[in-house]
């Protein structure tokens, strides 16, 4: 049976030739070392959500087109559960369970995220026209925009142009917990 990062790594690899790329040009286009796309690709290596998100801005694909049917039972296309499809990284401080993955009719796909005090996810600029949506549900989310800092509580929400860089961060003492929606335009 494969691995976890095993499917990852194939998966990353189909991805890549279906786009004709070299590891090379694969590694221009994410800002990602060809090494750490090759130890990816072999199963070798458990990406960051970072890493994860840069490879797939790169490829110019959702998220969730990336890490898709990575564990045994997927979503199901018409009910999504929190413990449905937690993306496996190295970094334990963030926990990203895709809850409905990317549907290329809709445009989008939904994520709920359990960010640990202390912690902080700063994220590359998506493709243009991508938006997202969060929506905290528990907890502090401080989100970086336009170089600035703003904190939202438990049942605010924040849209915006995820075409630049942004960021979140848990500067409480309990995990926060929030729900992002990425639309891709």
């Amino acid at each position: 049976m494969e691995s976890v990062n095993q499917k990852l790594g194939n998966h990353l690899r189909q991805r890549r030739m279906e786009k004709q790329l070299s590891l090379d040009q694969a590694a221009a286009q994410t800002g990602v070392s060809k090494a750490m796309l090759g130890q990816i690709e072999r199963g070798e290596s458990s990406p960051t959500i970072a890493t994860l998100w840069k490879i797939a801005t790169g490829l110019h694909l959702s998220f969730s087109t990336l890490t898709q049917n990575l564990l045994p039972e997927p979503v199901s296309a018409l009910r999504g559960s929190i413990e449905a499809e937690r993306i496996p990284t190295a970094n334990t401080d963030i926990q990203v369970t895709t809850l409905f993955p990317f549907d290329p009719t809709l445009g989008f796909e939904v994520m709920s995220l359990l960010l640990q005090p202390g912690s902080q996810s700063m994220s590359e600029p998506h493709d243009a026209k991508v938006t997202e949506h969060c929506i905290v549900v528990s907890g502090t989310l401080d989100f970086l925009l336009n170089n600035e800092w703003i904190t939202l509580q438990a049942g605010e929400a924040i849209r915006f142009a995820a075409d630049q860089p942004h960021g979140y961060r848990n500067s409480g003492n309990v995990p926060t917990f929030f729900h992002d929606i990425i639309h891709y335009g």
